[in-house]
């Protein structure tokens, strides 16, 4: 059986336990198992960076496991910045070494006197004295563990940087260099119990059951032999770039604009000539990551990256240009323990706020695409100095502290920073972003279907005569059932810790291809179905955790920029002589969410929710979740 700890740092009492079947049963594991734990442990009356406060890192029934893809740590706790439900999730090889040492969940709570880091070797776990690292950047961190050039049996390592350590509320969790759990402020919760890192080593690989590993081979034979996965295989998430831009979903200054003029400059290509080489996370087929190197000039340095989301992020959001110093910042992101995302929105916010004439820097121009300012800010908010205390905070804080109608140009819901699409083209996500109970979030519905073109899935999934209107981007009818459909399914995958590449991203998996392997775990017989009930339990359970926080369909909003301003689309095309790109003179269409009430009550309808965002009894009673 396997085990979850408790770690109490202000009494220095641990406490490991079997894990409970029913738990498991009810809820998978990862995401699900995380979920229940923060709702039973982490009431109202904690706040995020208290010492009440949790952090629970799950590893999931098929982390660490043969399954492909098998490398998602899952980190929930209580959201510094959103004041609610908050979780964060990360790749690598952290979370194997956790399985393979024998825990589905290990919970931290309290607050250490002095930093400390958390050592676990199988079924031992001290707490040691960190004075030493605290202040240090992650990668000296990493070493001062592990040593410069670690064996994979030194073990694993997850840690902050100063961002943690100050408690930035968009700080986040570096594991194994360079993978970031990264969202909702983990790495302020992490730094608030004076818990610099966690060291994790395994000296043994738990066994699985034949017919798991025979299905886990067969999954990854499906998945090597599927073309729509190639393009990830090639370029990593940068594959994106282009096409993004050329359907108006490339958010730039600060969504002001849909498009970049210079897209040819921090594309996949202009970023393939610093690639070294491809890398994959513990059990991954598709190795979509990369590993990059500037090799002299300022911005001299090597990194695991980018991906698009840092690069929309730290380039076109901020309208910076130049792929050296969007590598360079991404690596002070993971130095410093940043998420990028939320770093680059904050520094778009930052330079409109310029623009609009509210807020100045003595040090910094602020400027558009000028690198010196997007740097300079990402050592300022790690460090809390000057401008970037209030920057910290997140775009919310920081508005309401700036005032003078601030609070229009910070793109965030619940308190979250808004990822890397363009609700007004992306419409989906627009209403993913919404309703995500982390706020603002990309991969809780991952409803690009549509974007997409992927009819193949929609007429698998979806009824046959909702699917013409569902396919069409600009049509807002039926994206809720997109967007609940993927919450279900993306539920699912952080549940049992695989990656959303090998499912909601492409599908090129469904629901009933990860049924065998969850049925040979639990030696029972289950299908897809069973599996997207279990999904819509957790996301059931998640909003009940928000529902008692206060939060309801006032906080299922998005920015007035969505609703209210129109975005221009331009036609791009290359030169084929020059190479140079020429934008179109007038806008060939306008992209803009037309009536967002009329998708939330429909997303509320099919949910089995009141149309306050509650859910109702009868949706409780039906998912077990009544008491």
């Amino acid at each position: 059986m396997s085990k979850t700890a408790l770690v109490d740092l202000s009494t220095a009492k641990i406490t490991i336990t079997e894990t409970s079947p029913d738990l498991l049963r009810q809820f998978l594991g990862g995401r699900g198992v995380g979920a229940k734990l923060l709702y039973d442990n982490v009431g109202p009356e904690v706040k995020p960076l208290s010492p009440e406060n949790y952090l629970i890192f799950t590893a999931a029934p098929m982390a660490g496991t043969p399954w492909p893809a098998s490398a998602r740590l899952h980190v929930t706790f209580k959201s510094p910045a959103t004041g609610a439900y908050g979780y964060a999730n990360s790749g690598g090889f952290f979370v194997a070494e956790l399985r393979h040492a024998g825990y589905d969940a290990l919970l931290i709570t309290g607050q250490a006197s002095a930093p400390v880091i958390l050592r676990i070797v199988d079924q031992r776990i001290s707490i040691e004295a960190a004075g030493d690292l605290w202040g240090k950047p992650t990668s000296q961190v990493h070493d001062a563990i592990l040593g410069p050039d670690p064996k994979p049996a030194a073990g694993r390592v997850a840690c902050i940087g100063p961002a943690g350590e100050n408690q930035v509320t968009i700080a986040a969790i570096i594991n194994d260099h360079n993978r970031a759990a990264a969202r909702a402020g983990a790495g302020a919760v992490m730094g608030s119990k004076n818990l610099k890192a966690i060291h994790v080593k395994a000296t043994e690989r738990p066994k699985t059951p034949s017919n798991f590993r025979s299905a886990a081979r067969d999954t990854s034979k499906k998945l090597n032999a599927d073309p729509r996965l190639d393009g990830l295989r090639k370029y990593g998430t940068l594959m994106l770039m282009d096409s993004k831009n050329a359907g108006g979903d490339q958010p730039a200054k600060n969504h002001q604009l849909v498009q970049v003029p210079f897209i040819e400059k921090v594309n996949a290509k202009a970023f393939d000539g610093y690639l070294l080489q491809h890398k994959g996370c513990y059990a991954c087929p598709i190795k979509c990551s990369r590993k990059s190197e500037v090799a002299d000039g300022d911005y001299a340095v090597k990194i695991g990256g980018p991906e698009y989301e840092t690069t929309n992020a730290l380039g076109p959001m901020c309208w910076l240009d130049d792929p050296e110093a969007i590598i360079y910042a991404n690596h002070l992101c993971n130095e410093y323990g940043l998420d990028t995302i939320s770093a680059g929105v904050t520094i778009a916010f930052a330079m409109e706020l310029r623009e609009k004439g509210l807020l100045a820097d003595p040090d910094l121009s602020l400027e558009w695409g000028d690198a010196d300012t997007v740097i300079g800010l990402l050592k300022k908010i790690a460090w809390r100095q000057g401008i970037g205390d209030t920057l910290a905070q997140g775009t919310r804080r920081a508005a309401a502290i700036i005032g003078q109608g601030a609070e229009r140009y910070a793109m965030q819901v619940k308190g979250l920073e808004l990822p890397r699409q363009e609700p007004r083209f992306a419409k989906g996500f627009g209403l993913g972003h919404a309703t995500g109970n982390r706020g603002a979030d990309h991969l809780y519905a991952l409803p690009a279907i549509d974007l997409a073109a992927n009819w193949d899935a929609a007429r698998r999934i979806f009824p046959a005569e909702i699917v013409p209107e569902l396919m069409d981007p600009a049509n807002e009818k039926y994206k809720p059932d997109m967007v609940v459909y993927g919450e279900h399914f993306c539920a699912i995958t952080d549940a049992l810790g695989i990656c959303k590449f090998s499912t909601v991203e492409e599908y090129s998996l469904f629901p009933e291809d990860l049924a065998p392997g969850v049925a040979a775990l639990r030696d029972e017989a289950l299908t897809g179905q069973d599996l997207l009930t279990i999904g819509e339990r957790i996301v059931n359970l998640e909003r009940l955790y928000n529902v008692r926080e206060g939060l309801s369909r006032a906080d299922d909003q998005l920015p007035r920029r969505f609703t209210e301003e129109r975005a221009p689309l331009y036609e791009f095309e290359t030169d084929p002589d020059t190479g140079e790109v020429n934008r179109s003179e007038e806008p060939i269409r306008y992209g803009l969410i037309e009536d967002f009430d009329a998708m939330l009550n429909r997303y509320y309808d099919l949910r089995g929710w009141s149309r306050d965002g509650v859910p109702t009894e009868e949706t409780l009673r039906r998912l077990g979740l009544k008491e």
